[in-house]
């Protein structure tokens, strides 16, 4: 046995945050999206969709640390995302030799047609469950905020 082996345990993720619930994103780009949780990848993070056609998040993860989890759930068992894992995630890397001051102007975001087919694949599934309940939809377009006299210590997601 190869004692200098590190063996890493997968991150344990709290009970509240399985496939279906409704999260709320605190931080990043889409802070107080409503978003769905499709699964708990290997690395600990939450693959997340909002689904795109209803509020522009789209497939991506997000640490388990940064979401409150809510108490409403979709039925998400009919949603493929066996093939999504972290490697589907990682970055391409630039073929060409770059200078390090090439360019003012930053490269505009490729989202290749691979990750559309998927989201769009993804959406479809998603959009059947959202629509079965009523006025979910409406609920996961809207943003979730705080104001003066919220407080959000007795609050129930």
């Amino acid at each position: 046995v190869n004692r200098k082996a590190k063996r890493n345990n997968a991150p344990k993720v709290r009970a509240s945050i399985t496939p279906g619930t409704v999260l709320i994103l605190l931080a990043g780009r889409f802070r107080g999206k409503r978003v769905v949780a499709l699964k708990v990848l290997e690395s600990g993070l939450v693959l997340v969709s909002g689904p795109y056609k209803v509020n522009g998040v789209p497939l991506r993860r997000v640490s388990p640390t940064y979401v409150i989890a809510t108490s409403t759930k979709v039925d998400v068992s009919s949603v493929d995302v066996a093939s999504i894992n972290d490697a589907y995630f990682a970055r391409v890397k630039s073929s060409e030799e770059e200078e390090f001051f090439a360019g003012d102007a930053p490269k505009p975001a490729i989202v290749s047609d691979q990750r559309k087919a998927d989201q769009k694949k993804v959406d479809a599934a998603l959009l059947k469950a959202v629509d079965a309940t009523p006025m979910l939809k409406a609920y996961l377009a809207a943003r979730f905020t705080l104001s003066g006299n919220d407080k959000p210590h007795n609050m129930v997601f």
